[in-house]
């Protein structure tokens, strides 16, 4: 049987994460998240205070190891915790809580490289903002690319200007794509963030982000919902009723927009993202995880269109 999408190791029509990840480790690879001990320059009153108006207290870590334990012991932490679900699986260390190139290069270095020596990683994923990005920080990423396969994911959200002062981002567009093209220029992979939902935003403005985040052919691009949770701003606003969010066959209908804008060699890592349950307010769909991703299979079945579909090869680059 032929494959609708090239990129896929089953009848996907996206270019999925675990297909990109076999090609390239020829094994099936999970990430280990790991809380370095960072924090945030929009939440220490560098450029702001209180963080994103969405992020958890653990700053978007929660299903990371503790903080009071080294890299390689949160490590081993999390591979008990997570390992059994993939046996015979390899890791990517991710350094997913807060901002993590946020620290001086020595400190970073005392972070990381221990993940190196840890049995079955096999590389390291960087999660961090575009303006935390010095020309040092950057030039030990691309030598730590050069020793172990890296990723750095942005977290963008939103094109957007007026987004991103709603939602507290603390920095503009501009200063994104700065730090994006001093990633790309020293040869790294680059993984983008978006949200979908945020407050003030409509389907077309959702759709100009896909569109021109299209045009900075990105190595891969994350997508999922504004998770509403305990303790937040974001809570704050929905339960005031100033909030209002896509339920879920609008939101399917959005990402297969987005994924139609997207270039085709464009790796996606995620179509839909994890809230801990007992801390999720809404949106409460968002939970089925295999339901979303199920609706958003059918729906570009329906279309009978796929990743790449819209995409404009002559769109200007970033």
């Amino acid at each position: 049987m032929n494959k609708p999408f090239p990129y896929s190791l089953d009848n996907k029509r996206y270019h999925t994460w675990n297909y990109h990840l076999r090609q390239t480790f020829g094994n099936k690879v999970m990430k280990l998240p790991v809380d370095a001990g960072f924090t945030c320059p929009n939440i220490d009153g560098t450029r702001g205070r209180g963080g994103c108006i969405y992020c958890s207290a653990a700053g978007s870590g929660d299903f990371a190891g503790s903080r009071r334990l080294d890299t390689a012991a949160q490590l081993a932490e999390v591979r008990e915790r997570f390992g059994g679900k993939w046996p015979g699986a390899w890791y990517l260390a991710y350094f997913q809580a807060f901002t993590n190139t946020y620290a001086p290069v020595a400190k970073l270095r005392e972070r990381f490289e221990p993940a190196l020596g840890v049995p079955g990683v096999v590389g390291i994923a960087v999660a961090t903002r575009a303006d935390c990005l010095p020309d040092d920080v950057v030039a030990y990423l691309e030598e730590l690319s050069r020793r172990t396969w890296l990723v750095v994911e942005l977290g963008l959200q939103s094109v957007h200007d007026g987004t991103a002062r709603r939602i507290n981002r603390c920095h503009d567009y501009g200063e994104f794509l700065a730090g994006y093209r001093k990633l790309r220029d020293a040869g790294l992979q680059v993984c983008v963030h978006l949200i979908n939902g945020l407050p003030g935003e409509d389907r077309p403005m959702m759709l100009e982000t896909a569109r021109q985040v299209a045009r900075l052919r990105p190595h891969s691009v994350k997508i999922h919902m504004l998770h509403i949770l305990r303790g937040t701003r974001a809570a704050a606003l929905y339960e005031a009723g100033r909030l209002p969010l896509p339920d879920r066959d609008e939101y399917v209908g959005i990402v297969c927009d987005q994924l139609e804008l997207l270039p085709a060699e464009t790796v996606i890592q995620r179509l839909t993202g994890d809230g801990k349950s007992e801390e999720l307010i809404a949106p409460l769909w968002t939970g089925r995880k295999t339901v979303v991703l199920n609706e958003i299979d059918k729906e570009l079945v329906r279309r009978d269109s796929a990743q790449g579909a819209r995409f404009s090869p002559d769109a200007p680059g970033g």
